[in-house]
């Protein structure tokens, strides 16, 4: 261990006290304190000197670091104002990282990007997620026009389980579809809450995502496809049938086109969302889109 590391207790609380610095719990702000676990998350993203890097709430610094040792550039958002002298004296020795005070989710991240980096190498997201906003700023890069191949976030590990849940567990839904629709999702390893100051509630786990080169499924609409997901998902204990007649309508028309839809698609009425899988959802969302009916 590198006594220098900003992730060990001793520097992480000398830096904290430098500057009077109080973790708002609004922001979701837990500072790992254990180097090997960030040396670990690196490692898992397989960073090299031919990747940049996009990281969101550097904190202090700990993660962006070890980033830093192992990747090209680095660029990381950083929304609490308070951080950014601090981000500036611990990262003073990298000057391959870029720390913009801005919010992520309102960053033009594509011109940020084409001004920041140098080389168009390959541009994988790895950030320690505030857990109050993981699932936006996740789907935030599923849906940005930038080419993302990978991202190794750290989230709550319940969050995580959802993501990469399989159909007919109680940990699956709508969120585990519309990111597996786009990635590949496997958890990489479980982080204990004794690794952050200050300690979480519940442990985390460090996701790691990988791009398909094409959809998980083929659907001829995907806002559809997503619309009919949610719907299926709104109460788990109720059916599919109730699911769907509940956000499509109950009027004689719709009810035989979700009939019909049904039947093409080979699906009991009586199943519950939870336990059609990504194809299934794709089958019927087709069926439907390919029936005629009046607009719903």
């Amino acid at each position: 261990m590198n006594e220098k590391d900003i992730a060990t207790p001793s520097r992480t609380m000398e830096i904290l006290k430098k500057y009077g610095f109080s973790f708002k719990k609004s922001l979701g702000q837990n500072f790992l304190t254990e180097p090997n676990i960030l040396r670990n998350i690196v490692a898992a993203a397989a960073i090299t000197k031919e990747t940049n890097v996009i990281e969101v709430g550097p904190g202090i610094g700990a993660l962006t670091e070890n980033l830093a040792r192992a990747a090209h550039q680095v660029l990381a958002y950083e929304i609490d104002g308070r951080l950014i002298d601090v981000l500036h004296e611990t990262l003073s020795p990298y000057p391959n990282v870029q720390i913009l005070h801005q919010d992520v989710l309102k960053a033009d991240i594509e011109a940020d990007v084409a001004k920041q980096f140098t080389d168009s190498y390959p541009i994988k997201v790895v950030a320690n997620l505030p857990y109050y906003i993981t699932t936006p700023i996740m789907m935030y890069f599923l849906e940005t026009a930038l080419d993302i191949q990978e991202m190794v976030v750290m989230m709550q590990k319940e969050v995580a389980d959802r993501i990469t849940a399989k159909p007919s567990t109680k940990a699956y839904g709508s969120l585990s579809i519309a990111v597996q629709y786009y990635m590949e999702a496997s958890i990489a390893f479980i982080v204990p809450k004794t690794a952050f100051v200050p300690q979480p509630n519940v442990d985390s786990a460090i996701l790691k995502l990988t791009k398909r080169v094409t959809p998980a499924v083929q659907v001829t609409d995907e806002k559809a496809f997503f619309r009919l997901t949610k719907s299926a998902f709104q109460q788990r204990r109720k059916t599919l049938w109730n699911n769907l007649t509940h956000a499509y309508g109950k009027d004689e028309k719709t009810v035989i086109w979700l009939e019909k839809a049904l039947e093409i698609a080979e699906i009991d009425r009586k199943r519950r969302g939870e336990t059609l899988s990504l194809e299934e959802f794709a089958r019927l969302a087709n069926a439907m889109n390919n029936l005629p009916k009046d607009d719903n």
